[in-house]
């Protein structure tokens, strides 16, 4: 298991977000490549990288600090936010991007997701951003008719790398992961899964070493990180330990 720190870019900067709100942000860093560069030099191995202009609907303002991005460091780079069409996946494709994250589309189109997976085998990830059960859609802002149990019925058998499951009543919040939430899902699916939202300390990287699944992939670290709560190198050493 790996622990991904999170940049979530607005206007070009790298910002934090309460509960996924476009009008919460915070800017942490004005420079992500700058942050991106760090991250690298921590020993991460993978950047989770969210478009949050993208997600609700601005696209291609990031499009630049992307590329900026990728051509500053060499680990994995996985995207997420407003990946509404097979031409804004290529988009980030052509800009480096080693995964995706698909959300909303993959509740409005699931035919033409599962083909972006065929085309892109083992590259895409199905977002379970998750409120009282429901997936949220539109940036978190629309309740969809899925549950993560019905998404995994949809994509299990298709060649989707996995999931990256968020708890949104939870995310940037410092109030601990879902354990529940994550222990629940990890058993309804064998594909791989990322976790994340509302990680607090290392209290809680210790309680996901505890975890019985052995698909779970790794956990975001956004917040907690930035205001200080995660050191990433002492994260990651918790984890190899208990591998």
């Amino acid at each position: 298991m790996k622990i991904f720190p999170a940049i979530d870019l607005k206007e070009n900067k790298c910002v934090r977000l309460i509960k996924g709100e476009d009008n919460t942000s915070v800017v942490f860093n004005p420079n992500p490549i700058d942050q991106a560069k760090y991250f690298e030099d921590q020993g991460c191995t993978r950047l989770h990288l969210v478009d949050l202009d993208s997600a609700f609907g601005r696209y291609n303002i990031n499009n630049s600090t992307i590329n900026k991005i990728r051509n500053s460091i060499s680990i994995q780079i996985q995207i997420g936010g407003g990946i509404r069409s097979e031409q804004i996946a290529k988009n980030y494709f052509d800009l480096g991007a080693d995964y995706l994250i698909v959300g909303s589309f993959a509740i409005s189109n699931s035919r033409e997701v599962t083909k972006l997976a065929s085309s892109f085998s083992n590259k895409i990830y199905i977002a379970l951003d998750i409120l009282k059960n429901k997936i949220m859609i539109k940036g978190w802002k629309e309740e969809s008719n899925f549950t993560p149990a019905k998404l995994f019925e949809t994509y299990d058998n298709t060649n989707v790398r996995g999931y990256i499951l968020t708890d949104i009543e939870k995310d940037g919040m410092l109030t601990g992961l879902n354990q529940e939430m994550i222990e629940e899902n990890l058993k309804l699916t064998k594909k791989k899964m990322i976790v994340g939202g509302g990680l607090k300390d290392n209290s809680d990287i210790e309680k996901l070493t505890k975890i019985k699944y052995n698909n779970l992939e790794g956990v975001i670290a956004g917040k907690s990180f930035y205001v200080g709560n995660i050191d990433l190198k002492k994260a990651q050493k918790i984890l190899d330990r208990n591998a």
